[in-house]
């Protein structure tokens, strides 16, 4: 795991992931997906996940809409 916050990058392990998460730290896997977002985030992850997922289906409707429309 690897806790992130700007340009600063640290290998972390279980014990202390919850340091860094109360200093401002998100914890990501090693490719960098977030795992657990800081508390002090300004948007929680979870909602933006969950705009994220809604963006992400809106983009794909309106593509079908755009290709319906051109036949």
């Amino acid at each position: 795991m690897k806790a992130v916050k700007g340009n600063k990058v640290y290998t972390v392990d279980e014990v202390s992931k919850k340091d860094y998460l109360a200093q401002g730290y998100d914890i990501t896997d090693d490719n960098f997906n977030v795992i657990e977002r800081s508390p002090s985030a300004t948007v929680p992850y979870r909602e933006y996940e969950k705009i994220a997922k809604e963006n992400e289906q809106l983009r794909a409707e309106l593509e079908a809409a755009s290709t319906a429309k051109k036949r």
